[in-house]
């Protein structure tokens, strides 16, 4: 093009219809996730929620989260239908935590170009973490930047807002000595270590995402794009037996359960109370970690720790075998200053 030609939003890189046209075709997807307490309509400014009538002391989590470098996985299988169910799946836990339950969510997908193909299988994933999880995709933004991200590449981000009752709030303030920590599976990497994860499996195991991953039955992709798992269906029946909860994401086990203890306290874990999966033993073996830095980076098999006492311990492990989500009792509680201590 000439410098003498006139210029429009598109010869920068940036289509306006074609982004309208990635908007309606996403609009059912979106709608289908609303729930009671939507109001509006697709395409407003703002989206509106209103707090559910029973609620006596209402008290706002929020949370806003990535799924980091899985997306390079998802990029290079082509598979994008996953990343925005991880997505709210990471969010749910990380406000369920704190006893609450989510109520809506908004989602930001950022790319060079916008193929609207690829924003409908990222947003009908993020629909469908928000149907299984009860709460309404109310709003959010899709960007064309050229410029700054490099098709096919692009990035991908969540925020949720979830409610409480102030004096059902969990956090260190519950936990007691001698309270019974519990571990439930995850059912994979989640969201987390993706960065060391695929330097292994590209340079030390040699494999690309079409190959079938050591051990298992299954291709690179489809071990590596496993859902991150939403504990909240298997733990909002009995939030209010538990004392206080720690979802393990950067930081493995060692750095998210000295979140939730007093200063008085360690979390005592025993490292052999549950069986590490094949995808952390291959990661292990062919990167040369150290077990040190294994639990500092992955979550080896644990992606939501619980602890509580004695009695409501059984409610749990009732509750996780509904589910079929494996548990296992990892530990006490002692007297010491706020760590943890895998043994």
């Amino acid at each position: 093009m000439s410098d003498d030609q006139p210029l429009d939003y598109a010869s920068a890189g940036v289509d306006i219809d074609r982004s309208d046209a990635v908007k309606q075709r996403i609009r059912a997807v979106v709608e289908s996730t609303f729930t009671a307490g939507a109001r509006g309509a697709f395409g407003g400014f703002g989206g509106m929620f209103r707090i559910p009538a029973d609620f006596q002391r209402p008290v706002l989590v929020s949370s806003a989260d990535g799924v980091g470098t899985k997306l390079r996985v998802a990029i290079e299988a082509g598979r994008h239908h996953t990343v925005g169910h991880d997505l709210v799946n990471h969010c749910v836990n990380d406000i369920l935590v704190q006893g609450a339950v989510p109520l809506f969510f908004l989602d930001y997908f950022a790319a060079g170009r916008l193929e609207p193909a690829v924003v409908e299988a990222v947003v009908t994933g993020v629909a469908a973490g928000c149907r299984e999880n009860g709460c309404s995709l109310v709003g959010g933004e899709t960007a064309e930047m050229p410029g700054i991200y490099t098709p096919p590449d692009y990035d991908l981000a969540g925020f949720i807002v979830g409610c409480v009752e102030e004096d059902a709030i969990l956090g260190a303030d519950r936990v007691e000595e001698g309270d019974v920590i519990l571990g439930l599976a995850s059912s994979g990497l989640h969201t987390n270590g993706f960065s060391l994860a695929r330097r292994i499996v590209a340079e030390r195991m040699h494999l690309r995402v079409d190959d079938e991953f050591p051990g298992e039955t299954a291709s690179v992709a489809d071990v590596l794009l496993r859902i991150h798992r939403s504990y909240l269906p298997l733990l909002r029946p009995i939030l209010r037996r538990i004392h206080g909860m720690a979802h393990i994401t950067g930081g493995g086990l060692p750095g998210n359960v000295n979140r939730v203890l007093p200063d008085t306290l360690d979390a005592v874990i025993d490292g052999g109370s549950w069986p590490v999966p094949n995808l952390f033993a291959q990661l292990e073996r062919h990167g040369q970690v150290s077990r040190e830095e294994m639990y500092r980076t992955f979550n080896m098999g644990v992606g939501m720790v619980v602890i509580t006492d004695e009695t409501d311990a059984a409610a749990v492990e009732a509750s996780a075998a509904s589910a079929n989500v494996d548990t296992w009792r990892l530990g006490r509680t002692v007297r010491g200053t706020g760590r943890v201590r895998i043994t």
